[in-house]
């Protein structure tokens, strides 16, 4: 089950390593990890290392452990935050989890339109200023999907500091990290979604004026296109790797 550690730093691959186990099941909730020596010994590194990542995965909540007592699998579904979507995303083959995307895309969706409600709310003219500078760089990109994407990471980035929400802030550098790493094969399928600059142009609008409502109506009716349009992906992936007999 458990394999040497080669690479990265050793508290590094330890706790990855641990992490991966956990989430893919092949560590029940509740069972028991083995004793720090005897994962040393398993995993070729030192007990310093081992102690480290075990302190990590506790942080996480994937384990709980007890001054004395054994360290024990938690079941992170109830327990662990959303740093772990990056984790679930990619599975130990290296495709992805077509569930675990769309639900890093529902969540974008729901968290976005909030949080343009919000910065209509509490945006200034500053706020103002660097959006439509960004709509200007996107512009300028015209057809360059990959442009456009980094682009609207920070058109959104940008909503978010005028949302002035800190819980939003944290959620979203989660998601951004999921999102990352599989932004780049999505960015073809987003197309429609990211050239569609009126829309964007209609909520910073609505920012400026305050109409909150308006702009948290405007960004979930950008987002849910390219929200169906990657659902439909994921749906048609999700048959191919399982069958129809699934």
């Amino acid at each position: 089950m458990f394999e040497p550690v080669t690479k990265k730093s050793l508290a590094d691959a330890v706790f990855e390593q641990l992490r991966d186990q956990i989430v893919r099941g092949k560590l029940d909730p509740g069972s028991a990890l083995p004793a720090e020596r005897v994962l040393s010994e398993k995993l070729e590194v030192n007990r310093g290392a081992v102690r480290e990542a075990l302190k990590r995965l506790e942080q996480a909540r994937l384990v709980s452990r007890r001054h004395g007592g054994a360290t024990r699998v938690l079941d992170y579904r109830e327990t662990a935050g959303t740093d772990l979507l990056a984790a679930l995303l990619v599975r130990a083959d290296g495709t992805i989890n077509t569930k675990v995307a769309r639900s890093v895309m529902e969540m974008r969706s729901a968290i976005a339109a909030d949080m343009a409600r919000l910065c209509a709310r509490r945006g200034d003219g500053q706020t103002v200023d660097a959006l439509e500078e960004v709509l200007g760089e996107m512009e300028a990109a015209g057809d360059d999907v990959q442009a456009l994407s980094e682009l609207d990471l920070e058109f959104w980035a940008t909503l978010l500091e005028g949302a002035d929400n800190i819980a939003y802030r944290l959620a979203f550098n989660s998601l951004r990290e999921t999102y990352d790493k599989f932004r780049t094969i999505l960015a073809g399928y987003l197309a429609e979604e990211l050239s569609d600059l009126n829309a964007r142009r209609a909520i910073v609008e609505a920012v400026r004026q305050g109409r909150e409502e308006e702009a948290e109506a405007r960004t979930r009716e950008l987002l849910t296109m390219g929200e169906k349009l990657i659902a439909d992906l994921m749906n048609s992936l999700n048959v191919e790797e399982t069958g129809d007999g699934e």
